[in-house]
């Protein structure tokens, strides 16, 4: 898969932009604030029907613009494809493929699969467990449909239930009933492919850990379920007076946790800056390993600002590995042109360089 061309109106602090890529890598220099992040987040919204670092979509309009656009030209193994999107300020933005609107954004998830590594990721390590069930979420969704649907659909039943629980007057239980029901019955459909998915990834991301690290380390992720050991259905109907307390559901899929681990102990607690990049770009690459065979292509891969903090010889491992066949179309931003100009030198393959002062972009 490929990103042909990308046009920009009013996005961020992108005026405008006309641009056309390379089949292969992409390079965008810049000093930090100018925009190179903003264009990749353009990107990403193309595939995601959303942002990656801002969920309120009127707050990526320009200041002082009434609408933002974004469209993207793609080859998907030899088929012309077509993605648009469209915001007014106070209007509901607007998604369509091949000039025809979806019903549901969830419908677009997964079609055109894209990986961003950025600097935010260390949220992953450094946060709540809701971070990691994110990632994970966001991994399977892009390759299972239904999935995607019963994580709707558990979500809403999450959403009644609590909203049911913070009522002061008296509930007819039966209403729980209906709620419980609902959040077993997905929240088991999730658990068994969370479980089935970590199992597969491990060693995907155990091998590119060990490549980029020189096999130093010991690293894996521990997967922790409340469906491991108990009736859900049951253990909702015995919390609820607990959970009226609370104001929330203590139990649930929504409290699943994905422990990081580097020689057998929490990362958070023991991982150098160094180690923890390096586990966060370990991470996903090896989710690019695994959407590239679920889908039988390669998704699009966005590399932003992702070689700070690192010694040269982690530097060169990742570079080797992005470079070999296994990856397609790469999208790389750095604020250091020598730095990037040592990369490519080792890539050895063709690429289109841009530069991005003050939101403007031009191919250099």
């Amino acid at each position: 898969m490929q990103l042909k061309t990308l046009s920009i109106l009013n996005y961020k602090n992108i005026p405008e932009a006309e641009l056309a890529f390379s089949p292969k890598i992409n390079c965008f220099i810049g000093d930090n604030g100018m925009g190179k992040t903003n264009l990749l987040d353009a990107i990403y919204y193309l595939s995601f029907c959303k942002s990656h670092s801002n969920s309120i979509d009127s707050q990526n309009i320009l200041h002082d613009a009434d609408f933002f656009m974004i469209q993207g030209h793609y080859d998907l193994n030899g088929v012309p494809e077509d993605v648009y999107c469209g915001m007014k300020r106070k209007q509901k933005k607007q998604f369509k493929r091949n000039k025809k609107e979806y019903e549901r954004l969830s419908d677009h998830i997964g079609l055109f699969p894209l990986v961003m590594v950025s600097p935010d990721d260390s949220v992953l390590i450094s946060e709540g467990s809701e971070e990691r069930r994110k990632f994970v979420d966001g991994v399977i969704s892009q390759y299972n449909r239904s999935y995607l649907q019963h994580l709707l659909s558990y979500n809403n039943a999450l959403k009644q239930r609590n909203a049911l629980l913070k009522l002061d007057s008296a509930v007819d239980e039966s209403l729980y009933d209906i709620w419980e029901e609902q959040m077993a019955e997905y929240g088991k459909l999730i658990f068994v492919e969370r479980k089935k998915f970590i199992s597969e990834f491990i060693p995907i991301f155990q091998d590119i850990y060990h490549r980029i690290s020189g096999g130093h380390e010991q690293i894996s992720l521990s997967y922790r379920s409340q469906h491991d050991d108990r009736d859900i259905a049951l253990s909702m109907k015995q919390t609820r007076e607990r959970d009226r307390i609370l104001g929330y559901s203590t139990q649930g899929i929504h409290k699943d946790e994905l422990e990081m681990l580097l020689d057998e102990y929490p990362i958070k607690r023991v991982g150098s800056q160094g180690q923890n990049k390096t586990y966060l770009i370990s991470l996903k690459l090896a989710q690019f390993n695994f959407l590239k065979t679920a889908h039988n292509f390669a998704p699009v891969l966005l590399l932003d600002d992702i070689f700070d903090k690192l010694d040269s010889k982690r530097v060169t491992e990742i570079i080797h590995l992005v470079a070999g066949e296994t990856f397609g179309q790469i999208f790389i931003t750095d604020t250091n042109r020598e730095h990037l100009d040592m990369i490519l030198a080792q890539l050895e393959q063709p690429a289109s360089i841009f530069m991005v002062i003050n939101g403007l972009i031009r191919k250099v």
